[in-house]
């Protein structure tokens, strides 16, 4: 019986507000969030493709689908990691994000890693 420890792997992520290129007086809030994605199973995996859930604080949801992570479709040996830093513009100065990864192993097994869910906030708002 295989192991779902075979196929595993751990998503941590880090936010920042940038405020240089948001403007509030527009409703334009703009956050990077640098992800690390860090095989811990056995078996080697592919990043096929990613699924995005952004909420605003409006509570309006945003889907965003698309091949690999900043343009790379990182293979992952068991105890690599990858890490990227992209960007989010929202509407409102909170806001989540949310999804999953579709990964492919070397041996051929497609599954999904989840991306747990983070908060956008501009500094000062959440207590």
């Amino acid at each position: 019986m295989p192991s779902h420890k075979r196929y595993e792997f751990m998503v941590t992520v880090e936010t920042a507000f940038i405020p240089e290129q948001s403007d509030e007086t527009q409703d334009r809030y703009v956050f990077s969030y640098t992800i690390t994605i860090s095989n811990v199973g056995s078996v080697a995996a592919q990043l096929i493709s990613r699924r995005w859930l952004i909420t605003d604080a409006t509570g309006a949801i945003q889907e965003v689908r698309g091949l690999g992570v900043v343009g790379a479709q990182p293979l992952l040996q068991p105890g690599e990691s990858f890490q990227y830093t992209s960007g989010c513009v929202l509407p409102t100065p909170v806001g989540t994000m949310q999804g999953s990864y579709q990964m492919v192993a070397e041996d051929g097994t497609s599954f999904e890693t989840p991306i747990p869910p983070f908060t956008l906030t501009i500094p000062r708002i959440l207590h």
